[in-house]
Parts: C-alpha cells; sequence; structure tokens
C-alpha cells in the first residue's frame, strides 16, 4: 500500500501533502535545483528533466526494494490550502513542490533508520522541513509496528545551521560528532537521534 502522509497547517502556511515522487514532478524538481542553496547542501545533480527522471527512478527503485522511502513534499491544491491527504490517492492535481522528504534502511527487524529532507527556496521559513519531518518521523516509527526501528537518524554537515534547527525542533538531539567524507562532505557531520516514544509503535 502506498503511504500518503500529512501535515497540519499552520499561520505560516498551508497543510502538506507527503506522496511518493512520479514522473510528472520532473520539471518542478529541475526548477528546485536552480537554487544554489540546495545545490550547495544535497549531493544530487539535476541540471535538466533528463536527470530529474533519473533521480526520481532512483527514487522508485529505492522504494520498490525497500531500501529508501522518499516523498515529495507538497502543498495541496484546494480553496483554503488546508486539505488534508484523506481522498488524495488517484486524483490527478497540481500542487506546489515544496519540499523532499526521506527515510533510508526502514526495514523489519532494523533497529535503527536515516531520515533527510530539503525545501525549495520559495518555501523556506514557513515551517515546510519540520512538519514534513515529524510526518515523516512518525510513519517511520509505526510502519512496521513493534518490529520497526526504535531510533532514527538524522546527519547534516556542521555548517548546516537550519537543518541543525529543524532537527532539534523535532525532537532529535544532537549524540555526536561524525568526521569529514569528501568530496560529498568536506567537513564534519552532526550525528542527531531521536528515540521512538513508547506505545509509539
Amino acid at each position: 500500500m502506498t503511504a500518503y502522509l500529512s501535515a497540519p497547517a499552520t499561520s505560516r502556511g498551508p497543510a502538506l501533502i507527503l506522496r511518493p515522487w512520479s514522473a510528472a514532478d520532473a520539471a518542478d524538481l529541475v526548477e528546485a535545483y536552480r537554487d544554489d542553496a540546495l545545490r550547495h547542501w544535497t549531493t544530487s545533480a539535476v541540471d535538466d528533466e533528463a536527470d530529474a527522471a533519473r533521480w526520481i527512478r532512483e527514487q522508485q527503485q529505492g522504494r520498490e526494494t525497500r531500501n529508501r522511502y522518499a516523498f515529495a513534499v507538497l502543498e495541496p491544491h484546494g480553496p483554503d490550502g488546508a486539505e488534508g491527504a484523506e481522498g488524495y490517492e488517484g486524483r490527478e492535481r497540481r500542487d506546489r513542490l515544496v519540499g523532499h522528504a526521506v527515510v533510508k534502511g526502514l526495514r523489519p527487524g532494523s533497529p535503527s533508520a536515516e531520515v533527510g529532507y530539503w525545501t525549495v527556496a520559495h518555501a523556506r521559513g514557513r515551517g515546510v522541513a519540520p512538519r514534513a519531518l515529524l510526518a515523516l518521523t512518525d510513519w517511520a516509527f509505526t510502519r512496521f509496528g513493534d518490529q520497526g526501528p526504535t531510533r532514527l537518524e538524522l546527519i547534516h554537515q556542521v555548517d548546516n545551521t537550519a537543518s541543525c534547527r529543524v532537527a532539534r525542533k523535532c525532537g532529535f538531539e544532537q549524540a555526536g560528532l561524525l568526521p569529514p567524507a569528501p568530496p560529498a562532505y568536506p567537513l564534519e557531520g552532526h550525528l542527531h537521534i531521536r528515540t521512538r516514544p513508547p506505545g509509539a509503535a
């Protein structure tokens, strides 16, 4: 069953929908990657629609092999922007891409998994990243019930202070310092951890 997640509206922005990436998202992905900040903090290169199609196929393959669950984060179309995930699947929509959220290594019996995210330039400062991360975190902790992970990890480079703030806001406490891993990660990294609360499964 395909997961469609939602995050509630706030005073700074409408509700969010998290759904699997599709081929129709290619043009929006190219537009998102025109942002220098996004290109700086990610290791992917998306310069045109061919690159975008390849990146989206990789996300879809990760879902098929159950190694990587990637979600496009969208502001849903509606009269007040507050429509949730209910009734979303199977409908033709043209919603606005505002980010990406992913959980890696999520499988039954694995004690931990890793989460990550990014936000497009026009959506920053409106609480998109923390709301998407919280929705993803809740789903990851409950996806496999008692067989799911008891710990989620979040890693970012030390100079990515915005990501550090998001992590802490969402209950991911800093747990360690990771060595550089050039060329992709030339600086040290912060390891943040959040453990599954009792009864979450």
